[in-house]
């Protein structure tokens, strides 16, 4: 899936991954955690959420504040912990990815 998704360049995403993970990370705010993976519209196409914070894990571009705000509201703040003053979609990326796989797995045990 992960090859619908744009390549970053440099680390850097083009501005539609940063709105893919947007939708991304509403859409994992809204998994209710008896229901399958969430998908997100992509240029016509319907990508898993963990795809899109996949692709992202090594985006160096910065988190605005208001995603920030978002990201901290759903993850707990010790693993978003960078050691860095701002985080970056990468930051956010690896744990919101993680937590996604560790969810579809206790779906798949469930």
């Amino acid at each position: 899936m992960t090859r619908l998704l744009p390549a970053l360049h440099e680390g850097h995403a083009p501005i539609y991954l940063h709105q893919a993970f947007s939708d991304a990370l509403d859409a994992y705010e809204g998994w209710e955690h008896d229901m399958s993976e969430p998908l997100v519209e992509f240029e016509g196409q319907s990508v898993p959420i963990s795809s899109v914070f996949g692709r992202t894990r090594s985006c160096s571009d910065l988190l605005p504040i208001r995603i920030l705000e978002d990201v901290a509201a759903v993850v707990p703040g010790r693993l978003l912990a960078s050691g860095e003053e701002q985080l970056t979609y990468a930051d956010a990326a690896r744990v919101l990815r993680a937590l996604c796989v560790e969810r579809l797995r206790n779906l798949d045990a469930a």
